[in-house]
């Protein structure tokens, strides 16, 4: 039996680095993984998406976006 990596996976189905649509989902995947970021740290801080949007002067609405990867669409 042969084993594959990780990369070698991306790079079937993804494409090879370089190529954009692997860039469009390495970038995807950090915008991600950015927001799961921010939603721990403000949970572990007990702030609700309304007082960490005062924090730094923005909406509740642009905190959820944000945490949940909905401005990507």
């Amino acid at each position: 039996m042969q084993t594959t990596s990780f990369n070698e996976v991306l790079d079937m189905h993804i494409g090879k680095h370089g190529t954009k649509k692997r860039e469009k989902f390495e970038q995807e995947l950090r915008i991600e993984l950015l927001g799961d970021a921010i939603k721990k740290a403000r949970k572990a801080k007990n702030l609700t998406q309304e007082q960490l949007g005062e924090l730094v002067g923005v909406q509740k609405a642009q905190i959820s976006k944000v945490e949940n990867s909905e401005y990507l669409q």
